[in-house]
């Protein structure tokens, strides 16, 4: 933290000295909640950062803080997902963050013990499943990227189950997301990016996507090559759907049923392409 000059850490299962956490330089500003041991916590090593901690949205295992980055206001949440609960019940955290950062930035800083390849770990299970049909059901982003290190490895075996997630307003202001192979006196890897005005403007230059020019005959036209498609895809499921509003639940229900959602999104995209 000091080798590196970090201006935020947000930590899972940190060390618990009885309910507090200890072994932190006493300049830090630490934000926590619950009466609890801590399983999660964000930590302030930039004293002109104002934060303030969300407390109806905090507990042990959810630090929930609201940050200002230049003229921006953002959500961070430090969240820890017990494996031997529901993972429903998290999510159900998740979406009550989404609720009150309406039309703010968020960036969920999440130790899931979930597996899916579409973090880039090898496998995905059931976990890691509903935590995808969340994911795609709340237009969230996955921020991880493939990396030759796990975030998560012990003498057992190694998997990415750390999850940096994003919903539209945060995703540009993020840049440099990298698993960094220094020590971390974990078995999770420390995971390091930067959150500000100069990843978005940086992003806002470095980004070379095809633009288009919209008419309204253009769009007409690609309206009707996306129906007649979605069509087509209803009839090869054996399935006919008459109106819009039909063919969308129709393939909703294709992309919620299969087991390989990689395939499943890879298929709709078709659609749009």
């Amino acid at each position: 933290m000091e080798e590196e000059d970090t201006d935020i850490i947000c930590i899972q299962k940190p060390y618990n000295i009885g309910n507090e956490i200890g072994s932190l330089p006493r300049h830090c500003i630490v934000l926590t909640a619950g009466e609890g041991r801590k399983r999660t916590a964000i930590i302030i090593n930039n004293r002109h950062i104002d934060a303030i901690l969300i407390t109806q949205l905090s507990d042990e295992d959810a630090t929930v803080m609201e940050v200002r980055v230049g003229s921006d206001t953002f959500v961070v949440a430090s969240m820890y997902f017990d494996i031997k609960r529901p993972i429903d019940y998290d999510l159900q955290k998740m979406q009550a963050v989404m609720t009150h950062a309406k039309g703010m930035g968020i960036v969920f800083a999440i130790d899931s013990n979930a597996r899916s390849k579409s973090w880039h770990d090898v496998l995905t299970n059931k976990r890691g499943r509903a935590m995808e049909e969340f994911i795609i059901s709340k237009r969230l982003h996955i921020a991880n990227e493939e990396s030759c290190y796990t975030t998560f490895q012990t003498c057992r075996g190694a998997s990415n189950i750390d999850l940096m997630v994003t919903n539209n307003t945060a995703i540009n202001y993020l840049q440099e997301w990298v698993v960094y192979d220094g020590e971390s006196c974990s078995d999770h890897n420390i995971i390091k990016y930067t959150l500000g005005n100069d990843a978005a403007e940086a992003a806002e230059q470095n980004n070379t996507d095809t633009r288009y020019i919209v008419t309204p005959k253009s769009m007409a036209t690609f309206q009707e090559a996306v129906i007649q498609r979605m069509r087509q895809i209803a009839l090869e499921m054996g399935m006919e759907g008459k109106g819009e509003d039909e063919l969308d639940e129709i393939l909703c229900q294709r992309a919620t049923a299969t087991p390989n959602i990689e395939a499943a999104v890879d298929e709709l995209q078709t659609i749009l392409d």
